[in-house]
């Protein structure tokens, strides 16, 4: 990335790339990478079902990815909130197929609360940018990972952030489809049988919630067979 007011001088931007170890986030990461940017990844344990496996592939992404620092924040008041098949064990996940309106798996305002503690991350390091692999068109009808959702926050975290704290939130993937993020995660290498997707399991993924199922529809159209293991 270069400074266009003083030619051919190198300025290292940073960005706070909000890294799940699923496959959206981590395209994003290696996606700032692409850009140039010197990345800091961020990864939340919520009390999530899968949480012990989603770090285990943070840890794995970022062994390839190589940010220049990591972050992992514990949010447990999460489980106090529940509301939400991913964190509450008294509601089931949902595994007759992806159906109308918001499932039970939305965490409530989850993207919001990342959003939130991102800032102040960015905030710290200086950083210029927020990477967040919402997908809008092919997700599973969550209302926080909607573009004018993310816009809004974007104009709420500048109003309430220094004068010269100037933060864009890239959401590079808002408008695909999950064949298209999985052709672009083949082109830019991306160590996709780190990633998980599963809302239920931890060893082997279910191949039925609804992530597992738009996982798996990816890798059918784009023709190319997931290397994850499927029950």
């Amino acid at each position: 990335m270069y400074n266009s007011g003083k030619k051919g001088v190198y300025v290292s931007q940073k960005a706070v790339v909000i890294l799940s170890g699923g496959m959206d986030s981590t395209l994003c990461g290696y996606l700032a990478k692409e850009m140039g940017y010197d990345i800091i990844a961020l990864h939340f344990n919520y009390h999530q079902r899968t949480q012990a496996k989603e770090l285990e592939a943070f840890e794995a992404i970022c062994g390839e990815l190589k940010p220049i620092e990591t972050y992992v924040i514990d949010l447990d008041f999460f489980a106090q909130v529940g509301a939400s098949a991913l964190i509450d064990s008294s509601i089931a996940v949902p595994m007759g197929g992806i159906g109308e309106g918001v499932p039970v798996t939305y965490v409530p305002f989850r993207n919001g609360i990342f959003l939130s503690i991102a800032t102040a991350i960015t905030e710290k390091h200086a950083a210029t940018a927020i990477f967040i692999g919402v997908v809008q068109e092919d997700s599973s009808g969550y209302p926080d990972c909607h573009e004018h959702y993310i816009q809004n926050m974007q104009q709420a975290i500048n109003s309430g952030t220094k004068e010269e704290t100037k933060i864009e939130i890239c959401m590079p993937l808002v408008h695909l489809k999950k064949s298209q993020i999985v052709q672009e995660a083949l082109r830019l290498n991306v160590p996709l049988h780190y990633t998980w997707s599963c809302y239920q399991n931890q060893d082997k993924a279910c191949g039925v919630c609804d992530s597992c199922r738009l996982r798996l529809k990816g890798f059918e159209e784009a023709n190319v067979r997931d290397a994850i293991e499927y029950l």
